[in-house]
């Protein structure tokens, strides 16, 4: 683990001299020099506190690269890597991820995500909270403005549903008010269910 998290400092530390000539760059040699680390060389990342970014749609995940670039989101390890990316580069990761193959996730607690589907597919209509699969599909697929959450991590998701909720992210107002409006309980089951989702992709 200790290897793991330097391999991720260092690569931090380098990534604005290494982008520098990303532009120029295959998509797949960029992927490997300044993503693999983190989100694995497909996109399925190992730790459950960075997100899988496999089988996303480009046009969602070019929106949430230039969010890191113009500040609107920030990260510790995201926000320096992708403010030195060029336009063609933002481009060329997004479309080759996009194509990459999500793996399936994976369920622990299985009573939670039976309650976490109920809000999932049918919302809590006592406290305002739509349906999740309305944006992000009955199967967790997405689109260009929802991303895939089928598969998903477990922590990655609670921890954005988090982020929404304590106002940390701000990049999309209907999430800020799902997350509000979410029950810290809900949040887990919610999380739990959408790593059990396929996205589409069947095994």
């Amino acid at each position: 683990m200790a290897n793991y998290l330097l391999a991720r400092t260092v690569l931090v530390a380098l990534g604005a001299s290494i982008a520098l000539c990303a532009h120029a760059e295959a998509p797949e040699q960029l992927a490997t020099t300044l993503c693999a680390a983190c989100h694995g060389p497909d996109g399925n990342s190992v730790d459950p506190s960075i997100p899988k970014i496999a089988g996303k749609d480009a046009g969602y995940l070019r929106k949430q690269l230039k969010h890191f670039i113009s500040g609107q989101r920030s990260n510790a390890q995201m926000s320096p890597i992708a403010q030195t990316l060029s336009e063609d580069a933002v481009v060329d990761l997004a479309k080759f991820f996009s194509t990459r193959i999500p793996n399936l996730g994976k369920v622990s607690d299985a009573a939670l995500a039976a309650s976490g589907k109920q809000i999932y597919e049918d919302g809590n209509s006592d406290t305002g909270v739509p349906a999740c699969s309305g944006c992000h599909q009955s199967d967790g697929s997405g689109n260009a403005r929802f991303p895939r959450v089928g598969g998903q991590h477990v922590a990655y998701s609670l921890q954005q549903l988090m982020d929404f909720k304590a106002g940390r992210r701000a990049t999309d107002r209907l999430m800020a008010t799902v997350g509000q409006r979410l029950s810290a309980q809900e949040m887990k089951a919610v999380a739990e269910y959408m790593a059990s989702l396929d996205g589409g992709i069947k095994p």
